[in-house]
């Protein structure tokens, strides 16, 4: 089979297109013939060298967290799975360094969802990572009728999806983001809208917000904006702010889980979630898709088909 690897860390050239062996799947695993395999900023960061001090020596590395397929083979003791079943998962990449942008994955059963009925796989694929890491952050947040929860980052992929879980939520959303990006956000259920700059805090004022999901990352500029006693959700430990005036400060921490994508899938299927691909480039071309990633400007996601 086919796989993108790279064997030393550097820019999109490092990239190559390997033929490795079709993996076997274990007791408790499932063989998946991959359908579409997104880019994401942790595969950019993977191949760049960021996680450089925690790979094992080996001859390569193959991204991709995430990803829609079909169930090609059932290990012992995989639970329902079947052979032919449409899935998505999210693969817990620092402990197998075997992504997804190849032809065929090996992955616990468990970490696996029914891919949503009515949505193309190529759409689908896009739901796990970004979906699971909005969910935290949304509950983390504590979403619901009668608060005020901003967003920054709301036209991504996090932000968009927390706009959408924290509108559904019934709390009232504020969404930062460019200007451009105005009917966007609102269309994803933002009720106010605040193009980003330096100047954002004054303009929103202080204490204005129950809770902030920092999907941007702007970390303390930021801050003055949450209430006292309020809740301020980054999405990286390195961004999240010191605490003060009561402030609850927590990051989100990002795991696969299998029950909880096949929450949002249910959302996906009802309408609640809106899945967005910006452009597609077929697996061959994974190095000039992770160029067009690195340029920014992104409304929706790449997605690599094998």
């Amino acid at each position: 089979m086919r796989a993108v690897a790279f064997s030393r860390p550097g820019g999109p050239e490092v990239l190559e297109l390997l033929e490795v062996p079709v993996p076997v799947p274990g007791p408790g695993e499932v063989l998946v013939k991959v359908a579409a395999a997104p880019v994401n900023p942790v595969d950019i960061g993977a191949r760049a060298g960021a996680f450089a001090a925690l790979l094992p020596e080996r001859e390569h590395y193959v991204p991709g967290v995430e990803f829609s397929g079909w169930i090609e083979a059932v290990g012992p003791e995989a639970g329902s799975a079947q052979a032919g079943q449409p899935v998505i998962g999210l693969i817990p990449w620092l402990a197998s360094f075997a992504g997804s942008y190849t032809d065929y994955l090996v992955i616990p059963a468990e970490l696996v969802a029914a891919a949503p009925t009515g949505v193309d796989l190529t759409a689908a694929a896009t739901l796990p990572l970004n979906g699971i890491t909005a969910d935290l952050a949304v509950t983390a947040a504590g979403a619901a009728p009668g608060r005020r929860v901003l967003v920054t980052g709301a036209a991504g992929g996090v932000g968009g999806y927390a706009v959408l879980l924290a509108a559904a939520a019934g709390a009232t959303v504020i969404a930062v983001a460019g200007a451009g990006d105005e009917d966007l956000v609102r269309s994803l259920g933002a009720h106010e809208f605040a193009t980003r700059g330096a100047d954002l805090a004054r303009r929103l004022g202080a204490n204005g917000v129950d809770a902030v999901i920092d999907a941007a990352l702007l970390g303390g500029a930021v801050l003055p904006v949450v209430r006292d006693g309020g809740v301020f959700v980054a999405l990286l430990p390195t961004v999240a702010p010191p605490a003060e005036r009561g402030i609850t400060v927590t990051a989100v921490q990002q795991a696969p889980d299998g029950r909880r994508l096949a929450e949002l899938v249910d959302l996906v299927e009802s309408g609640a979630l809106t899945l967005r691909v910006a452009e597609t480039y077929p697996l061959t071309e994974a190095a000039a898709a992770h160029a067009r990633f690195e340029k920014g400007g992104l409304r929706g996601r790449l997605v690599l088909l094998p």
